[in-house]
């Protein structure tokens, strides 16, 4: 299922803003998972040193289980980025799509 995300756009002579889809063609929806995994793991390599290192300054010992769960801790502070990928993605297409339209001045 692609992802779609609606955006308001304004209509000149209404209050009322007209909703607009935005969807993403699969290659931009694989592009912007692949950017979140290659940056999920990053996290998650960085989230299990710095884990180690609160182990070490706090002298909790070096248990695999104990940093692994600091470890997760930090990583779900600090993942979650596919959805905002994608959402910032329809954001710049409704952008390119609706904002260049706005500036050019009609027949």
């Amino acid at each position: 299922m692609s992802f779609v995300k609606t955006y308001p756009r304004e209509v000149p002579g209404s209050n009322n803003p007209r909703w607009e889809e935005i969807v993403l063609e699969p290659q931009e929806e694989r592009e912007e998972e692949q950017r979140a995994r290659l940056e999920n793991i990053y996290l998650l390599r960085q989230c299990i040193a710095d884990a180690r290192n609160v182990m070490i300054d706090e002298d909790l010992g070096n248990y695999h289980s104990h940093v692994i769960g600091i470890a997760i801790a930090l990583y779900k502070k600090r993942a979650s980025h596919a959805i905002y990928y994608k959402e910032n993605r329809c954001r710049k297409k409704f952008e390119e799509l609706f904002l260049q339209c706005a500036k050019i001045p009609p027949v």
